[in-house]
């Protein structure tokens, strides 16, 4: 009988390159994305009632391109008691809403400015509740018409630019590390 040499067997190959690296799940990336949008929050808060107010100011240079134009001149006139003339109204509030937003989308030393002229734009917006009841109230209900909801939906941006400015103001003059949701203590810091 003859004995069947047996020869050596390899080890099966590996590859030379390195191991890929493991895939990130999905909620891997869901929190990357939180921790970014997180880190620039306030950024993005700011840029996007900015860009809100640009454009709602630039509309309002053309004729009949805003929906709230008409609103806004017979809000404006009966606050200027009718001595300012339409034209100059729209105008003006146009000019105003653009600067807003430029201050807002800016930052920096225009970021305070912007938001004490947001602040005020807003009490004379939301005075048009009262100034124009039968333009912002359905009669005998307390719901208001379109219009109405036109105006009250600017509680969000009321919200958001309380934020902001509470960062702006809280801040001093130099920037402050916002802690993530990890780091923040139950007790406030009294420091600044």
């Amino acid at each position: 009988m003859r004995s069947r040499t047996v020869e050596p067997t390899l080890p099966p190959r590996t590859a030379t390159t390195s191991t890929p690296a493991p895939r990130l799940r999905v909620g891997d990336r869901l929190t990357d994305l939180a921790g970014l949008v997180d880190a620039h929050a306030l950024t993005l808060l700011r840029a996007t009632v900015g860009i809100v107010f640009v454009g709602f100011g630039v509309l309002k240079l053309f004729p009949s391109a805003s929906p709230a134009e008409q609103l806004a001149v017979d809000a404006a006139t009966k606050m200027a008691l009718g001595l300012v003339p339409e034209t100059v109204l729209l105008i003006s509030l146009a000019a105003l809403e653009t600067a807003i937003g430029i201050g807002l989308i800016a930052g920096r030393r225009l970021l305070r400015p912007a938001l004490v002229a947001f602040f005020l734009h807003m009490g004379g917006v939301f005075s048009t509740l009262v100034l124009l009841p039968d333009a912002m109230w359905q009669p005998h209900s307390p719901a208001p018409t379109m219009e109405g909801q036109y105006v009250v939906k600017n509680v969000v941006l009321v919200a958001v630019c309380l934020v902001v400015a509470a960062d702006a103001w809280g801040r001093g003059s130099g920037p402050r590390h916002r802690p993530g949701p990890r780091s923040r203590s139950r007790t406030p810091d009294r420091t600044g």
